[in-house]
Order: structure tokens, then C-alpha cells, then sequence
């Protein structure tokens, strides 16, 4: 899947407080791991999840190998009334 970084991020930035854990937990994996898949650098806790970027217009665009992460995350936003 392709989106622009800025769409992601404002999927991210949408998500209410305690999100991350719950999509981390789910998928039994660290926190910091989910928060790289949405533009994230700490790769001291986390790991890489399968996200390229590439530089333009909106923040780049960002090719997703596996879209779960952003499948859950918007299965929480819709949830929460927010599209």
C-alpha cells in the first residue's frame, strides 16, 4: 500500500492516548516498533516494520509491506467517530 507521510502521520496523531500500547500488545511487539511504522527513528527499542520512504510533495511517500498496523489503527479512529 502507498500513502503520504503526512497521511499517516495525521492517522497517528488522530489515534487517542494509549493506542500504541493497545496496537502494540495486540500484536505482541513494542510500542517503540509501532511508533516507528508511523515515521518513527528508535531503533535502539524498536524495530523496523516493513515501511519505505521516499522523498516529495506531502512528506514523501511511504510504501507499507504490511498494513495491519494501519488496519488497526483505523478500526480504532472509526470506533472513536473520527474518519
Amino acid at each position: 500500500m502507498t500513502i503520504t507521510f503526512n497521511e499517516l502521520r495525521k492517522i497517528k496523531d488522530s489515534l487517542p492516548d494509549g493506542s500504541m500500547k493497545k496496537i502494540a500488545n495486540e500484536l505482541n511487539m513494542s510500542v517503540e516498533t509501532v511508533r516507528n511504522y508511523f515515521g518513527g527513528s528508535n531503533y535502539d527499542d524498536g524495530e523496523t516494520v516493513g515501511i519505505h520512504l521516499e522523498k516529495g510533495p506531502n512528506g514523501g511517500i511511504v510504501v507499507l509491506d504490511d498494513t495491519t498496523i494501519l488496519d488497526m489503527a483505523k478500526d480504532i479512529l472509526e470506533r472513536k467517530g473520527v474518519s
